[in-house]
């Protein structure tokens, strides 16, 4: 009779972690309760909430996890040119969204009201568009008026991504993606040395 392994306090916490990131992934937030996740690990609702307090502690660790996730996955590769860098970057971004769809839009219309989401979410924004102005992509000189651009184009490629989930209106996969990767350039490419809009004929 093989002998069960113990867990450290860490190791279990870890555990649940993991199983809050695999419901994150075709669950709303509000649909992964302490019931629901201690009858999928086989635990006591009071051992949940030893580790992690109460729901809300523990929905806040499942979307820190699932936002680092998001982070590490899009992580554009070291060699190759800016634009194709950044198509491998948004390649994942669109993987990420596709497997994870429920828990994301749960996550983005959490963070409008919640100001512990927003945190977390805003961290993630901010590490993804910071990405533009590091030497793994380096499209543009880091300036103010690139900045607010590079948000904006942000904000435009999430929705347009959640759209497309739902509907992706005639636009394959790749055409999603040719229109993420190649708005950013053109965005920016109106800017000048100085960080003014040039206007083009």
């Amino acid at each position: 009779m093989s002998q069960r392994t113990r867990l450290t306090p860490e190791q279990r916490r870890e555990q649940l972690l993991d199983l809050g990131i695999r419901l994150f992934a075709n669950h709303s937030l509000d649909e992964i309760s302490i019931d629901v996740v201690a009858r999928e690990a086989g635990i006591s609702r009071g051992l949940l909430y030893h580790y992690f307090g109460d729901k809300m502690a523990f929905r806040e660790a499942v979307v820190r996890r699932a936002a680092d996730a998001l982070v590490a996955q899009t992580a554009p590769p070291s060699t190759g040119e800016p634009v194709e860098r950044l198509l491998a970057s948004m390649s994942a971004y669109v993987d990420f969204v596709d497997a994870n769809y429920e828990g994301y839009v749960s996550m983005v219309r959490g963070a409008a009201s919640d100001p512990v989401l927003r945190e977390i979410y805003d961290d993630a924004f901010g590490a993804l568009g910071t990405r533009i102005f590091e030497a793994d992509v380096d499209f543009v000189a880091d300036t103010p008026a690139a900045r607010l651009i590079v948000r904006g184009w942000q904000a435009m490629s999430e929705e347009l991504v959640l759209s497309w989930k739902a509907d992706p209106a005639g636009l394959t996969r790749e055409d999603l993606l040719g229109l993420l990767a190649g708005s950013l350039p053109e965005l920016l490419g109106l800017l000048g040395p100085e960080g003014a809009v040039t206007r083009r004929s």
